[in-house]
């Protein structure tokens, strides 16, 4: 068998992130991966995404006061 498997990618995610939750944190990541159909990693990814958005927009309505 080839050492490699899955497809190509040009987006290598190499990074890893361990991380520690209370049972009910596991259980509402769990609860909203199977909601969305989704991965629980693919729920944080979202979640990650979702708070950049927020930053973005307060930088935007920061630049905006001072004009």
């Amino acid at each position: 068998m080839s050492p490699r498997t899955g497809r190509p990618t040009g987006n290598k995610k190499t990074e890893r992130l361990e991380i520690r939750m209370t049972p009910d944190e596991a259980r509402l990541l769990q609860e909203c991966a199977e909601e969305l159909g989704l991965t629980k990693t693919e729920v944080l990814m979202k979640g990650i995404q979702l708070v950049k958005m927020m930053l973005d927009g307060r930088e935007e309505e920061l630049s905006n006061r001072k004009s």
